[in-house]
C-alpha cells in the first residue's frame, strides 16, 4: 500500500474497531458515532474485496444494528480510498463456489447481508471512493443512497467468470436503473467512471475528492436528523409504489398513522417553535 492510500485507509477507518463477531479478525470495522454507525470493509491490500467470513460477519453486523432503535442511519465504505469493494474475493472460488450447490450456499451466505441492509429500518449511505464493481456494486445497490468521489468505477463483469447475477442482485439493479441498462452491464462487462454510473441511475450523487468526507458527513446528518417513523414509512412505501396492484384501504392508511405519533406532534411544535425537532421514533 502506498502512503497516500495508507493515510487515506486512516481517515476511513480512524476511531473504527473491529466488528463483534470474529474477535482478532479486523477485515470488518465498525464506528459509531452518536446515531449514526460506519461499517468499514477492511482489506485495502485485496481491493476490499469480499470473501466468506467477511459477508457473514457483515451480516451479522447489520442484523444487530438493525435492532438498535437508537440508530438512525448506517454508513458502508471501504478502507484505502482505491476502493469500495471489488466484488466477491474470486481466491477463494475453487473452494466455496465450485458447483451449483456450493455456489448457492455462498450466495445465501452473501444475500444475508444485502437483504439485512436493503430492507433495514435505518437510512443506509454507501460512501463510494474507488473501485465499485461485482459484489461490491451489489452492496452499494442494496443501500437506500449512493454518493460517489470523482474517479470511482463501477461494473458488474460476472460474464468475464461464466456466472450469473443471482436475483438479490438482479433485482435492485433493474428497479435501480433500468431492464436496458442492467443487460448492458451484465452482457457487456464493462467498467466506467462515475459520471456514467450518475447518468444510469446507479449513484445519487457525484463529488470531488477534496470535498467527499465533507459531503459524506453532511449527509448522514441530514438522514440521522429525519424522523425515524417517517423515514421507515417512505422506505416501505417506496417499494410498494413499484408495485401495480391497487392499493388496499389499509396500505392507504398507513400514509397517515404517523400523525398519531409523538415524533410526528414533535415536528409540527418545532416547526412553529422555530426549532430543531427531537424525535425518539415513537
Amino acid at each position: 500500500m502506498s502512503q497516500a492510500e495508507s493515510l487515506r485507509t486512516d481517515k476511513a477507518t480512524q476511531g473504527a474497531r473491529p466488528a463483534p463477531e470474529g474477535a482478532g479478525d479486523d477485515s470488518l470495522l465498525l464506528r459509531r458515532e452518536g446515531s449514526v454507525a460506519t461499517v468499514v470493509l477492511n482489506r485495502p491490500e485485496r481491493r476490499n474485496a469480499l470473501n466468506h467470513a467477511a459477508w457473514t460477519r457483515l451480516g451479522e453486523t447489520v442484523t444487530r444494528l438493525n435492532a438498535d432503535r437508537d440508530l438512525r442511519c448506517i454508513v458502508v465504505r471501504g478502507a484505502g480510498g482505491d476502493a469500495f469493494a471489488a466484488g466477491a474475493d474470486i481466491s477463494e472460488f475453487e473452494e466455496r463456489r465450485h458447483d451449483a450447490a456450493s455456489a448457492r450456499s455462498y450466495a445465501d451466505n452473501m444475500h444475508a447481508a444485502l437483504e439485512g441492509l436493503m430492507h433495514s429500518p435505518h437510512s443506509t449511505l454507501a460512501a463510494i471512493e474507488g473501485a465499485c464493481v461485482g459484489g461490491g456494486l451489489e452492496l452499494a445497490l442494496c443501500c437506500d443512497l449512493r454518493l460517489c468521489a470523482e474517479g470511482s468505477r463501477f461494473g458488474i463483469p460476472i460474464a468475464r467468470l461464466g456466472h450469473v447475477l443471482p436475483w438479490e442482485g438482479m433485482i435492485p439493479l433493474v428497479q435501480l436503473s433500468s431492464r436496458a441498462v442492467a443487460l448492458e452491464l451484465l452482457l457487456e462487462g464493462r467498467i466506467f467512471e462515475a459520471e456514467e454510473a450518475y447518468v444510469k441511475g446507479l449513484v445519487n450523487r457525484v463529488v470531488t475528492r477534496e470535498s467527499f468526507e465533507a459531503e459524506v458527513t453532511a449527509t448522514t446528518e441530514r438522514l440521522a436528523a429525519a424522523a425515524p417513523l417517517a423515514a421507515r414509512a417512505h422506505k416501505l412505501h417506496a417499494v410498494r409504489a413499484l408495485d401495480p396492484r391497487p392499493l388496499s384501504e389499509a396500505e392507504y392508511a398507513q400514509a397517515f398513522a404517523v400523525c398519531d405519533s409523538a415524533d410526528y406532534r414533535e415536528g409540527v411544535e418545532a416547526f412553529l417553535e422555530k426549532r430543531k425537532p427531537v424525535f425518539r421514533g415513537e
